[in-house]
């Protein structure tokens, strides 16, 4: 289970990356607050994958720890934030 779980938290990553990264350059760049919500929407959504699989009770699950869930909430987290002051 950790493979597509670090394949997912990077997915997640990265949307947040380019949530982070793309600035406006004025307030009537719409397409540029267009990309940073799809981006963060994206990050949220991959996010809630990621601690969807995690959550599962599995035999795996309880192998794997609780620090697994703590970089998707983390990632969800600074794209909310991203989103709720400039997307």
């Amino acid at each position: 289970m950790a493979v597509p779980l670090v394949i997912l938290y990077a997915i997640a990553a990265g949307c947040c990356y380019y949530a982070l990264t793309i600035r406006p350059s004025g307030i009537w760049d719409k397409d540029a607050y267009g990309a940073i919500t799809l981006s963060c929407f994206c990050t949220i959504a991959v996010s809630a994958v990621a601690l969807l699989i995690t959550v599962v009770p599995a035999s795996v699950r309880r192998a794997m720890g609780r620090a697994w869930l703590v970089p998707p909430l983390v990632l969800a987290a600074v794209a909310a934030f991203r989103w709720a002051l400039g997307g």
